[in-house]
């Protein structure tokens, strides 16, 4: 299926790019955070598994169990502190 994934704030940075549509062939999130570990350096940097990363699925916070569907749009970022 086709997913539009968007990368924010430092994950933006270390994969290179804001946003991209992907094939994939996960079933939820933690199927696509997983396919993306192998897609180059800055995705297995950002998005390893010991690194805290926020996911939302069509704008909505979501766990790593959230199923993924055709179209939709997936997010990535770190934790976010204010002051």
């Amino acid at each position: 299926m086709k997913v539009t994934i968007k990368y924010f704030a430092s994950i933006r940075e270390a994969i290179g790019h804001g946003s991209e549509s992907r094939e994939t062939a996960a079933s939820s999130l933690a199927g696509l955070r997983d396919e993306l570990l192998a897609a180059s350096p800055g995705h297995a940097a950002s998005l390893a598994r010991g690194r805290a990363v926020r996911m939302a699925l069509d704008q909505v916070m979501q766990g790593e169990t959230a199923a993924l569907h055709e179209g939709c749009e997936v997010a990535f970022f770190p934790p976010v502190t204010g002051g």
